[in-house]
């Protein structure tokens, strides 16, 4: 198996409450630098919607689906998605994916 076909890529979609936004966007930012820095990580970026404030994507990519598992229980991770839960309109929406198209 080629380590493109390992690749999983994460698509999650955060959703705050609206007093909640710059809370939720500021814990969002607190697992940018630990995740990049995890060894099955290749990218890790957090969006915001542009004509939805207050609803965020973090847009990852892992070298296998045991580098997402780790990432899961880094204790960073966990963290966070314990002071996030709260602030949410919804539930956390995590879809994982693997690439089709060559990366540029």
């Amino acid at each position: 198996m080629s380590a493109k076909t390992q690749e999983r890529h994460i698509i999650c979609v955060v959703r705050a409450k609206a007093p909640n936004r710059e809370q939720v966007k500021e814990l969002l930012l607190e697992l940018v630098g630990p995740a990049r820095a995890e060894a099955g990580c290749l990218y890790y970026d957090l969006y915001e919607q542009a004509d939805t404030p207050g609803t965020f994507f973090i847009i990852d990519g892992w070298t296998s689906t045991e580098a997402i598992a780790e990432h899961a229980d880094h204790p960073n991770v966990t963290r966070v998605v314990d002071q996030l839960t709260p602030l949410l309109e919804v539930p956390l929406k995590v879809t994982t994916s693997t690439r089709v198209s060559d990366p540029q």
